[in-house]
């Protein structure tokens, strides 16, 4: 009996308690270190010639010519006198008022564009859009001069828009508003239209669908195109310098070209290099702050599911 019983109760006191398994966490692969220098080498490439602008840019007088890596006697002397500059200073306006009116045509104007392109369905919708992205990519020195003889001596009623903010717009938007356009009409397809017509079923209009809709799911295609316009119509140089003639509409770019040395034979370096790194801070800091959604928008649409 005794031996049935210890049998019998052989298998309770041999099953094994449970325990609580634990989930370790993989350890993250070490990053090769050839990997850490090679992403060193490239940024120190980007950034050097930035660096050099800055250390142009303070210095003055003979320590110009030189080539020391730091600048001997750093000094704001440059920064003082650009500031100094009424026509610089006025072309600071002008860029930011040229670059704004801009950006806000190509979003409003483009924006109708590419939800249009978006969801209707027409014949030859496909070669329209590769005709407008060819049109970002056409040299804007093939136009310059028509633009000159046309703004300048202007066919029957038009005004003439040589030397003018609005004679800078136009063209500007004609390679502007097909990068917009471009970038919103893959981020338009991504949105499902059954929210569109959920919002119809609503009561709303097709316009505060769109408007209330796809617009706010849309920001960071709106903010992708909106900054590579702005960044365009900010460092554009060609148009400015042919399609001005005074300081009266002539934007940064254009303006330091025409900056002139104390002397006849004096090269403005440290002034033009001052010039230089004040416009692109704006440019820099906008790119930093919006630097999530410039990545969503460029990758919208590349990939599905």
């Amino acid at each position: 009996m005794a031996t049935t019983a210890t049998g019998a109760a052989a298998p309770a006191d041999a099953a094994p308690e449970p325990t609580a398994t634990r989930k370790h966490k993989a350890p993250a692969p070490k990053v090769p270190w050839w990997l850490w220098l090679s992403v060193a080498a490239i940024v120190v490439f980007c950034l050097a010639p930035f660096y050099w602008l800055v250390n142009i840019s303070l210095k003055t007088g003979p320590d110009l010519s030189g080539s020391d890596v730091f600048p001997p006697n750093p000094t704001l002397d440059n920064y003082e006198a650009i500031f100094k500059n009424d026509d610089f200073v006025h072309a600071l306006a002008n860029s930011a008022i040229v670059s704004l009116t801009t950006t806000v045509l190509a979003l409003l104007v483009g924006s109708f564009c590419a939800y249009a392109l978006a969801r209707l369905r027409f014949k030859g919708k496909f070669f329209l859009l590769g005709a407008l992205l060819s049109i970002t990519t056409f040299p804007p020195i093939a136009i310059a001069t028509p633009l000159f003889k046309l703004w300048s001596d202007p066919p029957l009623f038009l005004p003439v828009l040589f030397n003018t903010l609005p004679g800078l717009i136009i063209p500007y938007l004609t390679f502007a508003l097909p990068l917009a356009i471009y970038i919103l009409v893959s981020f338009f397809r991504e949105i499902p239209k059954d929210l569109e017509e959920a919002a119809l079923v609503d009561g709303a209009t097709r316009f505060q669908a769109f408007r209330k809709i796809v617009v706010p799911l849309a920001a960071p295609g709106l903010a992708t195109a909106g900054i590579l316009t702005f960044i365009f119509a900010w460092n554009e140089f060609l148009l400015a310098v042919t399609l001005t003639s005074t300081p009266k509409a002539r934007t940064v770019p254009a303006a330091i070209a025409f900056f002139t040395g104390a002397t006849e034979f004096e090269e403005p370096l440290g002034t033009i290099a001052a010039a230089s790194v004040v416009i692109s801070i704006p440019l820099i800091f906008l790119v930093l702050f919006f630097q999530k959604r410039i990545v969503a928008g460029l990758t919208a649409g590349a990939v599905k599911g």
